[in-house]
């Protein structure tokens, strides 16, 4: 789409010369006076306007800030032909994009409205960006400091405005739920509700009346038609949380509903279709849950149109400290105390330490801290984490790697700390009770 231009200029040839610079490029609409950019402020808002100084019936330096108010995302570029340094900084301090004099070159108008529609849907990107992230639930802290993550909010921004699949994979704990709300509120689809469903805590005899609905009497204890989560998430979004523990028979019916976009309820014997974009979510490689027989390789390449990675916190160290304060801020207003922050041994140690359980665990950590904390700041002492280090030496003769031999450690620890309660390791880990299961099963840990 074109960008708008408006030109508000007094006289009739400057107006037609701009235009023509402008209009192979641009959609053009032009104004001869003050009264009627007046009565085009009552419409809709173009990207840029051509601003002259000198109209009949009014100053231009004194309709810019009516323009900005009216239409704030606007930019205006202020033109004169008796230009001063003094008209140049006013023009700047109510609100122009830049200053230019006249006679001008036609390269220099059309690189200045380039730039200027450049910042301008830079700045619709930022402002949908801070909308959404302010329409969050915030049960989670969307914290972008690293590299890394602004990379994923990158992608993100790019891809939620169409209706692509999106598989999005990390550790437990990294934040996956945070960007599927994160694509949910940046797309179209908004106003609408974004539904989930964790694949893996649905019994197997039940997860297709889930997904798909049921007709009363398809089965034993069907005492009534179940609409759902297809039909629910119409309009929206659905998001599927660990997909690949979703049985494989049922992974063969998604796959049959997202290529035909059409659901059959367990039972019924006609089908509907559904408008709902999906998005899926998995702690585990995919590739290796595809050798091992939990994921379909056919469903993979459907949900994965675009894979957004989640990197675990112990890669994206600069997260930590802005996570625990939003974390600590949270939290300190829930329990109703004066808490001023973390002292600098807290701070260490919590920069320090690996996080298995990710985001998740820090969380949690925080939550607990404040609980415990008697004093103004969070001690070192308040927190239950103990900075792990592991040599390589120390795991030379055995098959696990560095990173393993730390979460193993901490795994361990945390048992010893619980007295072998796994339910309340798990917690402690901010990983999830199965998670814990399978990891002391991988590291060969006795309990």
């Amino acid at each position: 789409m074109k960008g708008k231009i408006l030109v508000v200029d007094d006289e009739a040839d400057i107006r037609q010369l701009l235009s023509a610079i402008l209009e192979e490029q641009y959609e053009v609409a032009e104004a001869g006076s003050g009264a009627a950019l007046q009565k085009l402020l009552a419409q809709d808002a173009p990207d840029v306007v051509l601003l002259d100084v000198k109209l009949p019936d009014a100053d231009g330096l004194d309709l810019l800030p009516q323009i900005k108010r009216r239409w704030p995302d606007t930019e205006v570029i202020v033109l004169s032909g008796h230009g001063t340094i003094t008209m140049a900084v006013e023009a700047g301090k109510r609100g122009a994009y830049n200053f230019l004099g006249k006679p001008f070159e036609a390269e220099k108008l059309l690189a200045d409205v380039k730039c200027a529609l450049d910042r301008k849907q830079q700045s619709e990107e930022n402002s949908s960006l801070r909308r959404a992230l302010e329409t969050m639930s915030g049960t989670a802290s969307p914290i972008f400091r690293s590299a890394a993550m602004q990379e994923v909010v990158r992608t993100v921004e790019r891809i939620a405005p169409s209706d692509v699949t999106v598989l999005i994979t990390g550790e437990s704990g990294t934040g996956k739920e945070v960007i599927a709300d994160l694509t949910h509120a940046l797309s179209p689809r908004s106003k609408g509700k974004i539904i989930k469903i964790n694949c893996a805590a649905l019994p197997r005899e039940l997860i297709e009346s889930e997904l798909f609905g049921s007709v009363k009497g398809a089965f034993t204890g069907a005492h009534s038609d179940r609409e759902g989560l297809f039909r629910q998430a119409e309009g929206g979004t659905l998001l599927l949380d660990e997909i690949s523990e979703m049985p494989v028979d049922t992974q063969s019916k998604l796959l049959r509903v997202l290529q035909d976009q059409e659901v059959r309820p367990v039972g019924g014997k006609s089908s509907y279709k559904t408008n709902c974009r999906l998005i899926a979510s998995t702690n585990r490689q995919p590739q290796e849950a595809i050798q091992e027989g939990k994921l379909r390789e056919d469903l993979y390449y459907r949900i994965s149109a675009v894979s957004v990675h989640l990197p675990p916190l112990r890669e994206r160290r600069e997260d930590v400290m802005p996570l625990a304060n939003a974390f600590l801020k949270r939290f300190v207003a829930q329990a109703n105390r004066v808490i001023r922050g973390f002292n600098p041994a807290a701070v260490d140690r919590l920069t320090a330490f690996e996080w298995p359980g990710n985001v998740r665990q820090l969380q949690n950590e925080v939550q607990r801290a404040v609980l415990l904390c008697e004093g103004d700041w969070v001690d070192a002492a308040d927190l239950s984490i103990t900075n792990i280090r592991t040599s390589p030496a120390e795991h030379q003769d055995t098959d696990f790697t560095l990173l393993e031999g730390v979460e193993r450690n901490a795994i361990v620890q945390t048992l010893k700390e619980t007295g072998g309660n796994k339910l309340e390791a798990a917690k402690r880990l901010g990983i999830g009770r199965q998670t814990l299961y399978n990891k002391i099963k991988a590291y060969g840990i006795e309990v």
